[in-house]
């Protein structure tokens, strides 16, 4: 399959089942509420049992709580043991958002399949002096700080969703890739449920390593700088120079596909861009196999 003639490789990728914690945060001006936002949401680390997140959109004041601006926030987690979830949760909570002044956290589940107490991890911050309120018509947790006050809800809602679908988009020239990445970003951020946990990642991994304490090393039959060393072995196509890879995760199973499909679609209307393929690991990595021609039917 050619797209703008570009090559699609009938392949697929892999994703998985994860956990997500979707909530919506406000803060007096939206330069601080943009800090909060990507702060927060900074660093993937699912891989390496931690929590990874993304803005999945902001929002006008028109459409919070508190007729503040707002911004969508997902927070993912990988691993089956929710106490950690919530534990590296309100890492995040603590050290991103309630220390930039005046920002609000509110609850903003789809269906929830259970919830987080946010008092134990969160609202004792306030050290016993913590307090609850009925604000906004939710029952918020107040934390006295110094710039008063951080409010959040108590209980935050999780819910199953799908983590690292994915494609590549492999490049002759950075300044394809650059470009390329800057489109694909803003296509999927119209898509609403889904995140890019990476924006634009330039070092795909692979499950099987030889450091394990390491966790995921680098997908070495795809690195172009190793080539000539690999031989026969590597996997880089010809005129190929840099294989970036767009991670996606979302909510709901036909989101992820359009956010595919669109960040496909803008990848192939950029020169320099010469094939579209996906990571996958003979599909033992995963409970989802995404195939690409499927997404862009």
């Amino acid at each position: 399959m050619y797209i703008n003639d570009v090559f699609i490789e009938d392949t697929f990728c892999e994703a998985f089942y994860g956990v997500c914690a979707r909530v919506l945060i406000t803060a007096e001006d939206k330069n601080t509420l943009k800090k909060a936002a990507y702060d927060a949401t900074s660093t993937p680390g699912a891989v390496i049992g931690r929590i990874e997140g993304g803005v999945e959109k902001f929002v006008d004041k028109s459409k919070t709580p508190d007729g503040r601006p707002g911004a969508i926030l997902q927070f993912w987690f990988g691993k089956k043991d929710l106490k950690k979830f919530e534990v590296e949760l309100s890492y995040r909570i603590r050290q991103d958002i309630l220390v930039k002044p005046f920002t609000t956290l509110f609850n903003l589940e789809l269906d929830a399949d259970g919830h987080i107490d946010t008092m134990k991890y969160v609202g004792h911050c306030g050290d016993g002096y913590e307090w609850e309120e009925e604000l906004y018509g939710r029952k918020m947790i107040v934390v006295p700080i110094t710039v008063p006050d951080f409010k959040i809800e108590r209980k935050i809602g999780y819910q199953k969703g799908i983590m690292g679908a994915n494609f590549w988009y492999m490049c002759e020239t950075k300044e394809a890739v650059l470009e390329a990445g800057e489109k694909i970003i803003k296509a999927i951020n119209k898509i609403d449920y889904v995140i890019t946990p990476f924006d634009v990642c330039s070092a795909a991994s692979k499950p099987e390593t030889n450091y394990p304490w390491i966790g995921p090393t680098t997908n070495h039959p795809y690195c172009p700088s190793l080539k000539s060393r690999l031989g026969k072995d590597s996997k880089v196509p010809e005129g190929v120079k840099y294989i970036p890879e767009i991670v996606i995760n979302g909510l709901k199973e036909d989101k992820i596909k359009e956010a595919m499909k669109v960040g496909i679609e803008a990848a192939t209307t950029v020169d320099g861009v010469l094939r579209i393929s996906a990571g996958n690991y003979g599909g033992k990595l995963g409970e989802y196999k995404l195939r690409l021609y499927d997404v862009l039917k």
